[in-house]
């Protein structure tokens, strides 16, 4: 994808094994798929599994079979099904989309139950109280209320519940349906009891245990509906590529077809005001696009005959021919939401944290509840301590942990790609908000990648041969300043011939034979690069390359986020001096003359807080040794790979952004986790000495619910205060220059 100013990177299978993604069925709440998350984690040949409750997918990384990791799922209560035969990226995020309105229909349907029986039964229940009416028909009223709430809305929790304990492991649900099964047995056995004359000043909790699962419900309720809205940056992306697209003929006559049947070759007009459905060249036609889609940028750029178009794009004015370069279902738009999918599924480090606290969280809860029942009825209340145990039981669930840390990396990582970021997973976002110190290459990443030949020193022989002989021995290499020469050659309006035995050795030089003659260019102490024919030294190459317009600006708002600039290049040290004092950096800060090994060292003495940014072949070490590796969008695939980040459209005005949400969603995580954590550190020991009073498990369940209504909208609050930042962003971000 040379010159498009683009290069997306999406594989299957990687040095270390097969990427799998499954459907997970069953979970209903984010400690189940830290559940599933441990499962898969426990088979031989897994690298890593990441289990997204959000979606109901899980992102397993390794050799592992197939039927192997099926059988880990289920061991562990839940289903799995391979989710490859999804090759339309449209259709995996309506399956998501229908299990999350699944969801958020079911958990309706509940809290509406739920409600009808306990504000009617809470309300007579008070009445009662206030006439000192206390009657068997009023017992039974309670009891029948409340029974009919356990059977309809009570039965989906201890579904859950059962087959957690069945598999020997614990999820909230387990608390829930044993806090409300305590709270209704208690009374059903103290309503029989009275009846028989005992018991007789013991209260009953019939309305506490509807008021208990109607509660809950609203939350769950409240939270699916949040969750699913959280998740629309991937489903919005996809809607920006139309359905369906104007085919021509080799006559020229249009027929609509849907995108899907696309083919590499294939000629697609796009009417004024309509969007690019496939990436592709145009080959008729030209204006002006809105591309803000793929690359962040809010102005529109002009493109005519020759230009790359992604699919996405808005043509403003022009009527165009695209001829596609790739299928209906591999364009540049599909690939980035599948990235965005798999970053919001992922997994960020500091979750660990959270999730070792959870996996130990409710047999804890459920040893604090029994000693708390046991220690009250020594003291001679039983009562006290059946109610303490179940506000125990209800207060403790741990939803609010799981809930903490993926909410907030599936704003900040869709949001990220609303500025032309992609980031492929949760801890490089995560990584992003520790960044102290970033590494700049110099070559196509500050500058513009565009070096011209400034002079050329003669040593010996013919000149303008060894001009040509360059050339050719340059025309198999990617590196910018190999475009340069071969750019000199074709000046000289000579033929450049054909090169043969090409090695190309990265921070070295290029080797080749042309016309029998051994032709080589190398670096040089006293130029940026020596030609050398047959041994003997010809020509010497003084190239110049020219700042990008963007990055004193870049370099101004990095500084102002505190962090530390430097320049790392195999460059001569005269001309990194100049590149780097033209964008802002001290000169303390610029090391040239580096080789790719020595800028790995360089990153990996740079400790955990180091950021590399760079483009091309010679910086994919360092990429790959730095603790976060951005690559720029325009680079060669190389860079990608060994990148966690990709400016598309290779925009430096999108690195402070990155900066400032992996900051952002990085707070919101921490404060997430404080809110849960303090949460049960106060309400733990107050449920345990029955502060909460005689509705305490009440009490209990709404603190419950605000507790993960509480992260929820933290998580909220991240994404509107992001998408303000994302306008004014769109509003004072200068534009990027048309390559």
């Amino acid at each position: 994808m040379r010159g498009s100013g683009m290069t997306l990177y999406h594989d299957a299978v990687n040095s270390n094994g097969t990427t799998r993604t499954l459907r997970i069925h069953g979970m209903d709440c984010a400690g189940c798929s830290i559940a599933v998350g441990v499962a898969l984690r426990a088979v031989e040949g897994v690298r890593s599994a990441e289990v997204d409750y959000a979606s109901g997918l899980a992102t397993v990384e390794g050799v592992a079979e197939l039927e192997v990791l099926q059988r880990a799922v289920e061991r562990s209560g839940y289903q799995a099904e391979p989710c490859e035969t999804f090759e339309d990226p449209r259709l995996l995020r309506a399956e998501v989309e229908r299990r999350q309105h699944d969801q958020w229909r079911a958990w309706r349907w509940r809290a509406i139950v739920g409600c009808i029986i306990w504000v009617p039964l809470e309300t007579f229940h008070w009445i009662a109280m206030s006439w000192s009416t206390h009657s068997v028909v009023v017992d039974a009223i309670m009891l029948a209320g409340s029974s009919v709430s356990m059977a309809l809305v009570g039965v989906g929790f201890w579904r859950s519940a059962w087959t957690a304990l069945r598999h020997g492991r614990t999820n909230m649900d387990v608390l829930i349906a044993l806090g409300s099964t305590t709270a209704y047995a208690a009374s059903v056995v103290t309503f029989v009891a009275q009846r028989f004359g005992s018991l007789q000043d013991q209260p009953t909790w019939f309305s506490e245990a509807a008021a208990l699962l109607a509660i809950i419900s609203i939350g769950h309720w409240m939270e699916s509906a949040t969750t699913a809205k959280a998740g629309a940056a991937v489903r919005e992306l996809l809607e920006l590529q139309p359905l369906q697209v104007d085919r021509m003929d080799e006559q020229g006559v249009v027929s609509v077809v849907a995108t899907e049947l696309v083919r590499p070759g294939d000629r697609i007009r796009i009417r004024p005001g309509g969007r690019v459905a496939i990436d592709g060249l145009i080959v008729s036609g030209g204006g002006d696009l809105d591309e803000s889609v793929i690359t962040g940028e809010s102005l529109p750029v002009n493109r005519t005959v020759g230009a790359t178009v992604f699919a996405g794009t808005l043509n403003l004015t022009g009527d165009l021919v695209v001829q596609s370069t790739v299928d209906g279902r591999g364009t540049s738009l599909t690939q980035v939401a599948l990235q965005v999918q798999r970053a919001q599924a992922s997994r960020a480090p500091i979750q660990a944290t959270a999730d070792r606290v959870a996996g130990v969280f409710v047999p804890a809860v459920l040893a604090i509840a029994a000693v708390t029942a046991v220690v009250w009825g020594l003291a001679g209340d039983w009562s006290t301590g059946i109610l303490a145990a179940t506000t125990v039981l209800i207060i403790s669930c741990p939803c609010a942990l799981g809930l903490a840390t993926p909410m907030a990396i599936m704003v900040g990582s869709g949001e990220a790609s609303l500025r032309g970021v992609l980031v492929k997973d949760a801890g490089a976002l995560e990584r992003a908000g520790r960044v102290s110190r970033i590494w700049f290459d110099k070559t196509g990443t500050l500058t513009k990648g565009e070096p011209r030949v400034e002079s050329v020193q003669a040593i010996a022989g013919d000149t303008n041969q060894a001009i040509v002989f360059a050339a050719a021995a340059e025309l198999g290499s990617e590196h910018p300043i190999a475009r340069a020469i071969v750019r000199r050659a074709t000046d000289l309006e000579v033929a450049i011939p054909t090169a043969s035995d090409f090695v190309a050795t990265p921070g070295m030089g290029v080797r080749a034979t042309v016309h029998g003659s051994t032709v080589e260019v190398v670096r040089d102490a006293q130029a940026s690069c020596l030609v050398r024919i047959d041994g003997v030294d010809r020509v010497r190459f003084h190239v110049v390359d020219t700042l990008r317009d963007e990055a004193p600006h870049v370099i101004q708002q990095l500084q102002s986020l505190s962090l530390s600039i430097g320049l790392l290049t195999g460059d001569r040290l005269p001309e990194a001096q100049r590149i780097a004092h033209a964008a802002g950096i001290h000169s303390s800060e610029v090391h040239a003359n580096l080789m790719p090994t020595e800028k790995a060292s360089i990153l990996q003495n740079s400790g955990p807080q180091a950021a590399m940014v760079g483009d091309g072949v010679n910086d994919a070490a360092a990429l790959a040794h730095s603790a976060l590796g951005i690559a720029m969008g325009g680079g060669v695939a190389v860079a990608g790979e060994s990148a966690a980040v990709v400016l598309v459209a290779a925009r430096l005005n999108a690195l402070p952004e990155l900066i400032r949400i992996g900051r952002s969603t990085l707070r919101c995580v921490r404060q997430n986790l404080v809110l849960a954590f303090l949460y049960n550190v106060i309400a733990i020991p107050a449920a345990a000495f029955a502060l909460l009073g005689s509705h305490g498990p009440a009490v209990a369940a709404a603190a419950m619910a605000l507790s993960d209504l509480s992260v929820i909208g933290n998580a909220a609050r991240l994404k509107w205060k992001l998408a303000k930042q994302r306008r004014v962003w769109h509003a004072d971000t200068p534009p990027t220059p048309a390559a």
